[in-house]
């Protein structure tokens, strides 16, 4: 059996043909894994991320989705693979003006037809699936809520929701947590690892905080300048790598004083 999801080699990208942001990442992602990348702002986390789907095109380089070349595939091919993977954004990407539960099928829309998803024509077995989400996180009594009313931790948890609804095989969080306070990226990284072990979908985030890496991460990534310094388990991450990764930018990786008081205990999947 194949335990393989994503096989990345070479992995580079150029914006001015000059200056590289991504200088050759090589790494083998499992099935399930929950793996939180880190590094200061500048290092290259979020390209990294979005060359994987293609929202960036790599420069050079292989990206191996469930077997299938994503460098190589266009059209048709990659909308089918990208509908396999689901993002969740820093700015949350919803539609303010419309409702919570409209917000999350649209994870569906690959699914049925432009007609039936302007008029809200979902399977009855899709909105079940969204209501049901929706209450685990939390937010089953904002379900008919516009999306523009909520916080910006609930406005995440919708984010989360929408990506689930896709049923894909792997999620990418870019820096899901940097919009919100403490109490709130608590919150989200914890539904966050909690509905993707359930449903054994791979993650994929990119964070600064080294805390919440060690937290909820199964596999770490150091990434420094636009290379893998670090790849490894939670515990394998000495003081010495972080002060390497993060030298001169110090202020990035560190949970403020108030951030401290989050440890006091780990949410149950469905709490607020």
């Amino acid at each position: 059996m194949n335990t393989k999801l994503l096989e990345i080699s070479n992995l580079k990208k150029t914006y001015d043909q000059k200056n590289y942001a991504l200088k050759g990442i090589d790494l083998c992602i499992e099935k399930g894994e929950f793996i939180v990348v880190i590094g200061p702002s500048g290092a290259g986390k979020s390209t990294f991320i979005r060359a994987i789907n293609r929202m960036i095109e790599p420069s050079e380089g292989t990206i191996a989705f469930d077997g299938i070349p994503m460098e190589k595939i266009k059209g048709r091919d990659l909308r089918e693979q990208r509908a396999n993977i689901g993002m969740i954004f820093q700015h949350y990407n919803l539609i303010n003006r419309s409702n919570v539960i409209k917000n999350v099928m649209h994870g569906r829309l690959g699914s049925v037809s432009f007609i039936k998803s302007l008029f809200g024509l979902y399977p009855e077995i899709d909105k079940k699936e969204a209501f049901e989400l929706l209450e685990k996180v939390g937010l089953g009594a904002h379900i008919y809520k516009r999306a523009g009313d909520l916080s910006g931790g609930q406005m995440q948890r919708v984010g989360i929701c929408r990506a689930i609804m896709q049923r894909p095989k792997l999620i990418l969080a870019d820096e899901p947590i940097a919009s919100l306070d403490p109490n709130s990226a608590t919150i989200i990284m914890q539904h966050l690892r909690n509905v993707t072990d359930e449903r054994g979908i791979t993650c994929i985030v990119n964070l600064h905080q080294v805390d919440f890496a060690k937290k909820y991460a199964t596999r770490i990534i150091g990434i420094k300048d636009g290379q893998v310094v670090f790849d490894g388990a939670p515990a394998h991450l000495t003081e010495e790598t972080i002060a390497d990764i993060y030298v001169g930018k110090e202020e990035q990786m560190k949970l403020t004083a108030e951030n401290q008081e989050l440890d006091k205990g780990a949410l149950i999947y469905g709490e607020i």
